[in-house]
């Protein structure tokens, strides 16, 4: 699906139609964090920093983390933060898709994205996201980084995105560019309504299947994206990507 912005890697600020719209809604922003202690805050921030006319509501789920990561985050939530309501949640250790699960699970807001607490994505898409969701054009969005202007370090792990990708659209008939990107914005009831198993990485293409398969509307858009190497804590692995196609074709059939 080609995306709806052609601009690479321009400054994105909403309308005043957008702001309009979105008018006292909510964004529920679930970050799913294990052992982040030292980066989190700067995520926070650039949240905490977005003016996007719609209220926050900032969901960080630490999934056992051993380090401080829920303590960094508490220590953050007690300054002042316009416009944001800030919740922490501990659990145990069980993998990102049950933390995903849990942040959904709590979530209030009209809209909810995901948002991964390490680095690589940038809160500063969310306005090009929220975008065709707010003109009414899209149930779902998704960040499409291999739209986007950053290319540096993709080859790694995209050869098995676009795989997963393309493995996507063969099984259900759809035309996405990044099915594995972490930026997928929807609209809170449905994602809600949405009864999701996954434990580990298998949050999206368990999540993708089932929205496909509801016969929802799913837009892109280009975002930016600064990958991580293993060495500086990148967490995913080849054989999630096995898994991942495992989701793919076990819920296509079932």
């Amino acid at each position: 699906m080609a995306p709806r912005t052609s601009a690479r890697g321009a400054c994105f600020l909403p309308s005043r139609a957008m702001i309009e719209a979105a008018r006292q809604e909510t964004l529920s922003v679930v970050v799913p964090a294990y052992n982040e202690g030292k980066t989190i805050t700067q995520i926070l921030d650039r949240v905490a920093a977005l003016r996007l006319g719609l209220h926050i509501e900032l969901i960080v789920v630490d999934d056992g983390s051993k380090d401080d990561t829920a303590d960094v985050v508490r220590a953050w939530a007690q300054k002042a933060h316009e416009g944001l309501t800030v919740r922490v949640i501990s659990k145990p250790n069980g993998g990102k898709g049950s933390a995903v699960r849990k942040g959904i699970e709590v979530s209030t807001g009209d809209y909810v994205i995901i948002q991964d607490a390490d680095l690589e994505y940038d809160p500063e898409d969310y306005a090009r996201l929220l975008e065709p969701m707010l003109a009414g054009e899209a149930d779902v969005v998704y960040g499409s980084r291999v739209h986007g202007p950053d290319k540096r370090g993709q080859a790694k792990f995209f050869y098995g995105g676009r795989l997963v990708t393309a493995v996507t659209n063969l099984l259900y008939g759809s035309h996405l560019s990044d099915e594995p990107t972490c930026y997928k914005l929807f609209r809170g009831p449905l994602l809600r309504s949405i009864p999701l198993t996954c434990t580990g990485f298998e949050f999206c293409p368990e999540v993708t299947a089932k929205v496909l398969r509801a016969g929802k509307r799913i837009a892109e858009v280009p975002i930016r994206y600064h990958p991580r190497s293993i060495e500086e804590g990148k967490k995913i692995r080849a054989m999630d990507g096995f898994w991942a196609l495992w989701e793919l074709l076990k819920w296509r059939l079932l």
